[in-house]
C-alpha cells in the first residue's frame, strides 16, 4: 500500500516513524507547508519522500493520512475521496458540526477511517476481556477525567497557535474526544446530557470542562482541569458495577480494584513503549480498509458522534 502524509507535525511524524517498520506500507510521500520541518524529517529518516502540494500526495497514494490541524480535515478529504482514494483521518473529524454531517451524507460507504488509537490498544483490549469476564458486574457508571499541568502540553507548545486557540484546539477535542470514542465503541451511542466549559480567556481554549452524558444506558461523568495538576498529562477512565472497577490510567495501563489498591495488569508496559505499537496495529488496520476489508478502526460516523458532542460541550 502506498500511504501519503499530509502535515508534518506531531501526529504526522509519528505515523511516518511507525510505517517504517511495515513491510506492507510505503510512504508515497509527505507534504507540510513548512519547509523546515520536512528538512529535519528528511535528514533524521534518510530517503523520506517530500511532495510540493496536497495534491500531489493525494495523486502518489493509494490511502491518504490527513494530520494537518482540524479546520482543514474535511477539505483533504473530499479532495482524496473525490480522486478514488482511501482516507485516514486524524481526529476530530471536523470543527463544524453541520459540515461533518454532510460529509457524512456525502461520503457513505466510502473507505475513510478516523485515527482514535483505542481501536487497536493492548490495555483496552484487557480491559474489554476484564468486562467480559464479569470483573464488574452489568456496568452502572463510567467516570471519565483528564488533568494537565498547562495547555498545550510541554511537548506540543510548537503547535500552540492553534492548539491553544478555540477555534479548533483545546484538550476536549485533543483528548477528551479519544476517551468519548471509547465510552461510545464500549457501551453504544453517545447522549449529552449537560456541560459546562469554562474560558477564562476568550482568546484561548477552554480550561476546565464538566459534563453528564450517556452511552447506551451507561451513565457517564467527565472532568477536565487545567492548571489543578503538576502532572503533564494525567487521565483515567473507569468503569463500576456491583461486583467490582476497572479502569484505563494514562493511556496504557488497564487496573482492577482489588480491595482498596488498583492492581495493574501484569503485562502492562509504559505508554511511551506501547504507542508506537499501537500505532503499527492501526497502520495494519489502515492496509486492510484500503483494500476493502473489514477493520477494527473508527468509522466516520463513530467520530461525527464524537465530534457532536465535542462540540456542544464547548458551546456550553
Amino acid at each position: 500500500m502506498e500511504l501519503g502524509i499530509i502535515g508534518a507535525g506531531i501526529m504526522g511524524e509519528r505515523l511516518l516513524r511507525a510505517a517504517q517498520g511495515q513491510s506492507s506500507i510505503h510512504i508515497a510521500g509527505i507534504w507540510d507547508p513548512a519547509p523546515d520541518t520536512l528538512a529535519r524529517l528528511v535528514a533524521e529518516l534518510p530517503g523520506t519522500p517530500t511532495l510540493p502540494s496536497p495534491d500531489s500526495v493525494i495523486a502518489a497514494a493509494d490511502c491518504v493520512y490527513i494530520a494537518s490541524p482540524p479546520a482543514s480535515h474535511l477539505g483533504h478529504a473530499r479532495a482524496a475521496l473525490a480522486a478514488g482514494k482511501a482516507v485516514f483521518c486524524e481526529k476530530p473529524l471536523s470543527v463544524d458540526v453541520a459540515d461533518g454531517k454532510r460529509f457524512l451524507t456525502e461520503t457513505a460507504g466510502s473507505r475513510i477511517a478516523v485515527n482514535f488509537p483505542f481501536a487497536s490498544s493492548l490495555a483496552v483490549a484487557q480491559l474489554t476481556h476484564w468486562l467480559s469476564e464479569g470483573a464488574t458486574g452489568t456496568p452502572n457508571a463510567l467516570a471519565i477525567t483528564v488533568a494537565f499541568a498547562t495547555w498545550p502540553r510541554g511537548w506540543q507548545h510548537a503547535a500552540a497557535s492553534w492548539l491553544d486557540r478555540p477555534e479548533q484546539g483545546g484538550f476536549t477535542r485533543e483528548v477528551v474526544s479519544h476517551f468519548l470514542f471509547l465510552a461510545r465503541r464500549l457501551f453504544g451511542p453517545l447522549t449529552l446530557r449537560d456541560a459546562h466549559a469554562a474560558f477564562p480567556d476568550a482568546a484561548r481554549s477552554e480550561r476546565a470542562i464538566t459534563a453528564r452524558l450517556q452511552a447506551g444506558t451507561l451513565p457517564v461523568t467527565l472532568t477536565g482541569t487545567v492548571g489543578q495538576t503538576p502532572e503533564d498529562d494525567l487521565n483515567s477512565f473507569t468503569v463500576s458495577g456491583p461486583n467490582g472497577s476497572v479502569r484505563l490510567r494514562n493511556w496504557a495501563t488497564a487496573e482492577r480494584l482489588a480491595g482498596q489498591d488498583w492492581q495493574p495488569d501484569p503485562n502492562a508496559i509504559p505508554h511511551v513503549q506501547a504507542r508506537p505499537l499501537v500505532l503499527q496495529r492501526q497502520l495494519e488496520s489502515v492496509a486492510r480498509m484500503t483494500r476493502g476489508e473489514p477493520h477494527p478502526l473508527a468509522t466516520a460516523t463513530e467520530a461525527f458522534e464524537v465530534q457532536t458532542v465535542v462540540e456542544a460541550i464547548l458551546r456550553s
